[in-house]
């Protein structure tokens, strides 16, 4: 029987502790809950992913924190589907990237600050569950096709991000529970699957499954391994650090069936685009994917590995693949002990958490299944502007065609038809060359999503021999990269003997991070941007990356498609996405002899043959034995050793940030919105991209003449991602990205109407005016507002802004919860409603009544300065998301807590 209202200490007894016993009757101390000994028929027809929130719940079970309560929630899950049903979720770790995880620990710093303020002590901000920090977000593509690009590169991260990496390495001096994977190490999510993944923790005592969440919205690749986990909020992340559950609504779980067998050209890309597609139109947003069936026995965990890193993209919270024995295997290639393989193993069997896809007795229950026969799957790309706009190669000619004449939109250039042939000839290196619409000028080996994937990396590298072999080259002018996830791919690649045909097609190695995935791509050669300036070209990057948002690649390329590495690498000897491979040459060699690319194109059993060969555990544990020293560098970086923060009133880089300004142990109660403007009125599809972008910091916008103020020329302006950890740049930054579209300019521009003046201003400079008039401000949206990456500065930057609320008819997850988290009310409008149904224009002042007694998704009223009145939900889902608010945001009601004495 739970223990009511106590909080959780060493003293407290669990109250099924009955259900304890060794794993192994020869170590008595290492012991775990065995959730077979509940005793409860339910147990064995809950999803595999429920049972990790189930184990947890009862290993936490406190009768504060976690009920017993919500154990018997999780286990009648299947009754539950019907209805709102809020659970706590303990997560094992919490993993983050340096664009999230400056903010984070620049809060930290802040927090204890402000604890200190509060007559606290300072110490207890601090995280409790264990957080790895990879530095993997930093580093551009500002050199390529040089022997020494790796090494410039390199050093100009390091010349940028120093102070950065000063502060980061006093966070992990400073707080305990920190582990910091230095710049040049990979990719977080392929560090964290070859590396820092556990998969069963064996900890003070216990065993347990490992979980986590992220502060990258790819955390879900992990996925692919059998370790649930998610992204979420930078800001929700930081109080998981501190020790609190996350409050979530018990997901509805589809069952993702898989059969068949896959083509011998097909790659795990074109699986994982597919199921793109397929789960964007099922609608499987804010829900758990579990993958079963046969086809999965079938699939590498590199290969499940890309279609759960995609999850993001087919809206799901999470895309669980079970443990099987081929994650056993994975595990022994990629360097794991025996002893850990052998209480891996014998502890999921023990708790029923270990999977055989061909046994259909297994099958647990589902709240619906939706199937996929791998046998259908065909050669595919995304875009140009979405990832889950999947085309079939066969029709990526036609498609782009279409494109270009289209209306502008997710699938339209809105280019008038005389102008589809345009050519615009400039010269490079001393040779003339011309572009034209879809013309690639970006090709990019990049992201996780494919760099951890061995079976898509050697397909490149065999392709590109082959591509060699014939005489087949590319344009000079394209900018070529190849950013690898992790050391262990260039060594295989090396050691298979692909890299140096690779290196002769341009995809030399340039650096180990994100890079042109995220925005990173550098700058064009200038010739390159002079022309499709002058043409007004609709010019191409491909990349084998997640993303491919508008302006998130680079300012010049409107037109980006996702695309496995063999068909970057295609795409680039072609010089176009104009082209019908099946039915015209990738290129004509120097002989004049056509190639076609199934001249060229690698099958599946030849890369199988060349993995098995080359891709060894001895490689993954040389790299990684050595990977949080190898960095000289860093290990030289000196930082101070204070538990307080000493901020440097001069920095532009980090800065203690105003979230906590004049901060009191009392809570104010909540206050209705009076007479708003709306700062912004948008469409469907505005992400985060839009609203905080990454990427380079144009010369012409609030941040760079802020930057500039600051005595800073712009080739020392760097990128909005790298300086997350300076408010004032931040702020500057949010809603800039040059491909915002907002209702009010009706074209795509980073500016906004100042509408009691009708002035057409910056973003920022229109919040500021409104802010100096004491006006509160507004945002209206359409469908799946705040889509894209996990983006904390999406929602602070708006907060900032004097933005109190958005209206919305839907949003995407993790921004949703970021909003809350900073105290920002996110509203949506009623079933059947919309701006255009309530014939909203934004140009009215807004009245929205909050009542002092709230509830979880309560509806109300909105009133205009028209005399109309509407109605809208407030989408607070739980008690603690409402406590939050109350609270002003989830960071204060930490500090709150952590100053109680």
């Amino acid at each position: 029987h739970c223990l009511r209202g106590r909080r959780m200490s060493a003293t407290v007894n669990n109250p099924f502790q009955h259900i304890v016993e060794p794993l192994d009757s020869t170590d008595p101390k290492k012991q775990f809950y065995n959730l077979s000994k509940l005793g409860d028929p339910r147990y064995d027809r809950l999803p595999f992913s429920i049972r990790v929130l189930l184990e947890s719940a009862v290993r936490n079970c406190d009768g504060f924190l976690v009920k017993c309560s919500d154990v018997e929630s999780i286990l009648n899950w299947k009754q539950t589907q019907t209805q709102t049903v809020e659970v706590p979720f303990r997560p094992a770790r919490v993993i983050l990237q340096d664009f999230t995880g400056v903010p984070a620990v620049v809060d930290f710093a802040a927090m204890r600050d402000a604890v200190m303020k509060l007559g606290g002590d300072p110490e207890k901000i601090n995280p409790v569950c264990p957080a790895d920090l990879v530095i993997d977000h930093s580093i551009q593509v500002d050199f390529n096709r040089k022997s020494d690009s790796l090494q410039k590169n390199q050093d100009l991260e390091f010349d940028r991000n120093k102070e950065r990496f000063q502060f980061l390495k006093w966070g992990s001096k400073a707080f305990r529970n920190m582990r910091i994977i230095p710049p040049g190490s990979g990719i977080v999510h392929q560090v964290n699957l070859e590396y820092l993944a556990r998969v069963v923790f064996n900890y003070d005592g216990y065993f347990y499954p490992d979980s986590l969440v992220g502060t990258d919205s790819h955390t879900t690749m992990i996925d692919g391994l059998g370790v649930l986990g998610w992204g979420v909020g930078g800001i929700e992340a930081e109080a998981v650090m501190l020790g609190q559950p996350i409050s979530m609504v018990l997901p509805e779980v589809v069952g993702y069936k898989l059969s068949g067998t896959p083509d011998k050209f097909i790659t795990s890309t074109d699986i994982v685009l597919t199921v793109t597609k397929h789960l964007r139109q099922v609608g499987v947003v804010g829900k758990f994917v579990e993958f079963f069936g046969p086809g999965v026995a079938q699939l590498s965990i590199a290969d499940r590995a890309t279609i759960a890193n995609m999850c993001p993209e087919y809206g799901a919270t999470a895309a669980f693949f079970p443990v099987d024995n081929v994650s056993i295997q994975y595990l022994k290639q990629t360097g794991r002990e025996a002893e850990q393989l052998a209480y891996i193993t014998k502890y999921l069997k023990a708790v029923a958490m270990f999977r055989d896809y061909n046994d259909v007795s297994q099958d647990p229950d589902y709240t619906r299944v939706v199937e996929l026969d791998l046998s259908t799957v065909v050669p595919c790309c995304s875009g140009p502007k979405r990832p889950q706009d999947r085309i079939a190669v066969s029709d990526m000619k036609t498609d782009f065609e279409t494109c270009l004449g289209a209306k502008q939109g997710f699938k339209g250039f809105q280019v008038a038809l005389e102008r589809h042939s345009t050519g615009v000839p400039f010269q490079f290196d001393g040779k003339e060359y011309t572009l034209s619409h879809g013309s690639v000028v970006i090709a990019a080996i990049t992201s996780c999503t494919n760099t951890s994937n061995p079976s898509v990396m050697l397909g490149a590298g065999l392709l590109a021999k082959k591509a060699i072999e014939c005489g087949l080259s590319v344009k000079p002018y394209i900018k070529t990269s190849l950013s690898p996830g992790s050391g262990v791919v260039t060594t295989y690649l090396k050691e298979s003997g692909v890299m140096d045909y690779l290196y002769q097609l341009g995809f030399e190695v340039v650096g180990y991070g994100c890079m042109t995935c995220i925005g990173n791509s550098g700058p064009l050669p200038e010739p390159v941007v002079n022309a499709i300036t002058q043409g007004d070209l609709v010019a191409a990057g491909v990349l084998s990356g997640n993303r491919n948002f508008e302006g998130r690649v680079h300012p010049n390329t409107r037109a980006n498609y996702l695309a496995s590495p063999p068909l970057v690498i295609a795409y680039a000897i072609a010089g176009t996405v104009r082209i019908d491979f099946e039915k015209e040459p990738v290129a004509i060699n120097s002989e004049g002899k056509e190639i076609f690319l199934r001249d060229i194109w690698p099958t599946r059993e030849e890369i199988q043959a060349v993995e098995r060969t080359f891709v060894i555990p001895s490689m993954f544990k040389e790299v990684y034995e050595k990977i949080e020293k190898v960095n000289e560098r860093w290990n030289s970086l000196v930082a101070p050793s204070d538990k307080l923060y000493t901020w440097d009133p001069k920095s532009t880089y980090i800065k203690s940030p105003p979230f906590f300004d004049g901060l009191t142990m009392e809570l104010k109660p909540p206050k209705s919105i009076h007479d708003a403007y709306v700062l912004l009125n948008f469409g469907d599809s505005v992400t985060t991209d839009h609203i905080s972008p990454a990427g380079n910091i144009a010369r012409n916008s609030s941040a760079a003449r802020y930057l500039t103020n600051r005595g800073l020329s712009p080739r020392d302006y760097n990128s909005y991602g790298s300086r997350r950890g300076n408010d004032d740049v931040m702020a500057r930054g949010t809603f800039a990205n040059i491909r915002l579209f907002n209702k009010f300019l009706n074209k795509q521009a980073p500016q906004t109407i100042h509408l009691p003046t009708g002035e057409t201003l910056d973003v920022f400079d229109a919040a500021e005016r409104y802010q100096q008039s004491g006006v509160p401000l507004l945002v209206l949206a359409g469908k799946e507002y705040g889509s894209g990456s996990s983006r904390d500065w999406a929602a602070k930057g708006p907060f900032l802004l004097g933005i109190k609320a958005v209206v919305a008819e839907s949003y995407e997850r993790i921004h949703r919860s970021n909003l809350v988290g900073m105290g920002v009310i996110p509203l949506e409008y009623l079933e059947g409603d919309t701006a255009d149904s309530l014939g909203l224009t934004g140009r009215e002042r807004y009245t929205i009544i909050i009542p002092e007694q709230l509830t979880p998704r309560m509806i109300v009223d909105v009133k205009l300065d028209t005399g109309k009145t509407f109605q809208v939900r407030m989408r607070f889902d739980t008690d603690v998301e409402l406590a939050y608010f109350r609270h002003g945001g989830i960071l204060n009601y930490m500090i709150r807590k952590m100053s109680e004495n």
